[in-house]
C-alpha cells in the first residue's frame, strides 16, 4: 500500500482515557481527521472508577502550585489556557449536573458515566474514528505525502499519519490496562525520562512496629501531616486512615507524593487543640484516668491504644507527673513515624514522574520529536489528590489540540 492510499488520518491518538478523548474531540471539532486508538474494550475506565464512580472531574481551585515536577514551571501554560470553568461550561453545555464536595473538589451529581458519555459525544461531533480494541506493536519515521511522518503497526494493519500523540496514562492500577508503552515510545526516539513512582498511594510499615496500631484499621481522623527538612517541609491538614498495614486516606495520600524512600512522616493527631494545655488542665480538675480524658480530643480508640505504650499514662490524670503529661502531649502532636514503603501501583491512584517535560514545548506538548506529542499523566506532571490530575489532562489535551490545529493549517497554507 503506498502511503498516499494509506494516510487517512492528521493526527492519530494512542489512549483513550481522559486526556486522550478530550484531546480527540477538540482536535476534530477543529477540522482535523482524528484516529483514536487503545488496547482496552472498555475505554476510560480511570474516569469510570474515580471519585467514587462520581468523578472528582476538576477543582475550582486549580492553580500550578498544586502540581509536581521536576520541572514546576511547565504546567502553567497549558493550566492558564483552560481553566476549570471552562471544563465546568462544558459540562452544562450537555446538562451534567455536578456539586462541590469539599476544598473545591467538583463532582458529577449522578455518576461518572456522564463524562463518560460526553467526550464520547464531543468526539462524534468531531467526526472522531475509534479503534478499540486495537494494539500498537510499533511506531517508526516515514515518509507521508513527501513530508516527515509516523507509521503505525497495529493488530489492524499499518497506520500512516503526520502527527502522533501519545496519551497512555501511566503504572497506576495495572487491573485497568495501565502500560509503560508510552514510556517506551519516549525512549525509542531518545526523550529522557524522569523516574517514576506511585502517586496518590497509601503508605505502609514494618509488620512488628505497627503491630499496635494494626487494630486501629477502619479509624478516621483528621490531621496535620508533613514531610521533608524545614525549609521544604511540605503538610496537608486532611483525613487519616488507619490500615491494616499502615496509614491512608486523603492525608497520607497527598503526602505520599512527596515522600521519598527513607523519609520520616510527621502525624499531629490532635491539630485542633493544645495537648500540653488540656492535660495540664485535665490534671487540676479530674480524677479520671488519662485515656479516658483524650477521649474529647481523638477517638477513643486511638487514645487506649497509645496509652498502652507506657506505664506512665495508664492510670488517673491526676496522679499523672508533669513529664509525663507533657510528653504525651509532644507525642500525639509530633508523631514521627518512617514508612517502609508504599502499596505500590495497584493502590496508586497515579504515577509520579514520566516523559520530561523538559523534552516537551509547554505551549504545544510537542517533543523535540518533530510530531510526537504526550499528553495527560505519561508526562512529568502530577496533581494533588482532588481533581487536579483530571484537570491537566483536560488542560494538556486542550493545548495539544489546538497546537495540533495550528500545524494542519500552517501545512495547508
Amino acid at each position: 500500500m503506498t502511503a498516499d492510499a494509506a494516510l487517512a488520518y492528521d493526527v492519530v491518538i494512542i489512549g483513550a482515557g481522559a486526556a486522550g478523548l478530550f484531546c480527540a474531540g477538540v482536535a476534530g471539532q477543529l477540522g482535523l481527521r482524528v484516529l483514536l486508538l487503545d488496547h482496552n474494550e472498555r475505554l476510560a475506565e480511570k474516569i469510570r472508577i474515580s471519585g467514587g464512580g462520581r468523578c472528582n472531574f476538576t477543582n475550582r481551585d486549580v492553580t500550578p502550585a498544586n502540581f509536581i515536577s521536576e520541572n514546576p514551571h511547565f504546567c502553567r501554560s497549558a493550566l492558564s489556557r483552560y481553566a476549570p470553568a471552562d471544563f465546568l461550561q462544558l459540562l452544562q453545555r450537555h446538562g451534567i449536573a455536578f456539586h462541590e464536595k469539599h476544598k473545591g473538589q467538583l463532582f458529577c451529581d449522578n455518576s461518572a458515566e456522564d463524562v463518560i458519555r460526553m467526550l464520547l459525544r464531543e468526539c462524534d461531533a468531531g467526526g472522531v474514528t475509534r479503534w478499540q480494541p486495537c494494539r500498537v506493536q510499533g511506531l517508526r519515521v516515514a515518509m507521508v505525502h513527501g513530508v516527515s511522518g509516523y507509521a503505525i503497526d497495529s493488530d489492524r494493519g499499518e497506520i500512516l499519519t503526520r502527527s502522533v500523540v501519545v496519551a497512555t496514562g501511566g503504572l497506576s492500577i495495572p487491573k485497568i490496562g495501565a502500560s509503560d508503552f508510552g514510556y517506551r515510545v519516549a525512549q525509542q526516539f531518545g526523550l529522557q525520562m524522569v523516574p517514576t513512582a506511585p502517586a496518590l498511594v497509601p503508605l505502609t510499615f514494618d509488620g512488628a512496629a505497627w503491630e499496635p496500631y494494626a487494630q486501629l484499621a477502619g479509624l478516621s481522623l483528621p490531621v496535620l501531616i508533613e514531610t521533608g527538612a524545614k525549609k521544604a517541609r511540605i503538610s496537608f491538614a486532611e483525613d487519616l486512615l488507619f490500615t491494616h498495614r499502615g496509614l491512608s486516606g486523603p492525608a497520607v495520600l497527598q503526602i505520599s507524593s512527596y515522600w521519598r524512600e527513607h523519609q520520616s512522616i510527621r502525624l499531629n493527631l490532635a491539630p485542633q487543640s493544645d495537648l500540653t494545655a488540656f492535660l495540664s488542665q485535665a490534671k487540676n480538675r479530674s480524677k479520671k484516668l488519662i485515656a479516658n480524658e483524650l477521649a474529647s480530643q481523638l477517638p477513643s480508640r486511638l487514645g487506649d491504644a497509645w496509652v498502652q505504650q507506657d506505664a506512665a499514662w495508664q492510670r488517673p490524670v491526676d496522679q499523672a507527673t508533669d513529664k509525663a503529661l507533657a510528653a504525651l502531649a509532644v507525642a500525639l502532636s509530633g508523631w514521627e513515624l518512617k514508612p517502609t514503603g508504599t502499596e505500590g501501583y495497584k493502590k496508586a491512584e497515579v504515577t509520579r514522574g514520566g516523559v520530561d517535560t523538559r523534552e516537551l514545548s509547554s505551549q504545544t506538548m510537542e517533543s523535540r520529536q518533530p510530531g510526537l506529542y504526550f499528553i495527560g499523566e505519561v508526562v512529568d506532571v502530577t496533581g494533588w489528590l482532588g481533581g487536579y490530575n483530571f484537570h491537566w489532562a483536560w488542560a494538556s489535551a486542550w493545548a495539544c489540540a489546538h497546537a495540533l490545529s495550528a500545524h494542519v493549517s500552517a501545512r495547508v497554507v
